[in-house]
């Protein structure tokens, strides 16, 4: 079985380098890659089993970032960063990273870790089926939506709403087929 596993980092060269190493040396692997913040949480409806994340990205800093993702997803997050300070290390950690490698870094080594987290995942995995749209995301195991991190008190109907429009995209409902289908 391969494991999918999202490589968020702007540094193109990075991302070609894994592709690479991971597509020739260690086949059972599968990669997408995010240049940005919001592109990773769009990516992240692709379900990865492992998240390799950059802490400088263009949009979001990944302590951040780690916090969004957090909301409905409990996979492994490697940071992936050249900050080298143990207060950075530390509050990676901290924000909710599971591991935390400094480049310039070993491809055996990162290998190894990631082995070794997908490992333990293995054993008791729990991902919730989650839809990103720009900063609004629907947790549909949970039946939350937050709006830039903040979640929305809604009523049972208004959350079946939009569930039913956020899963039928380019979808026109009549008031009738809505009043059947809720």
């Amino acid at each position: 079985m391969d494991n999918r596993i999202l490589v968020v980092d702007d540094d193109p060269d990075i991302c070609k380098m894994l592709l690479r190493f991971f597509t020739n040396y260690t086949p059972h692997y599968l990669l997408d890659t995010a240049a940005s913040g919001e592109a990773a949480l769009q990516l992240l409806t692709k379900k990865p089993d492992l998240i390799l994340l950059d802490v400088s990205l263009p949009d979001i800093n990944g302590f951040n970032l780690v916090a969004r993702i957090r909301q409905f997803t409990s996979v492994p997050i490697i940071f992936l960063t050249a900050r080298v300070s143990d207060q950075d290390k530390i509050r990676g950690l901290s924000s909710g990273g599971d591991d935390y490698v400094v480049k310039p870094f070993s491809l055996g080594e990162l290998a190894a870790r990631i082995d070794a987290h997908l490992r333990r995942e293995t054993t008791q995995k729990h991902q919730d089926q989650v839809a990103a749209f720009g900063s609004v995301i629907v947790n549909y195991t949970a039946k939350i939506v937050t709006v830039d991190l903040q979640s929305l008190d809604l009523a049972l109907k208004q959350y079946q709403l939009i569930e039913l429009l956020s899963q039928n995209p380019n979808q026109v409902f009549s008031r009738e087929q809505l009043y059947e289908k809720i």
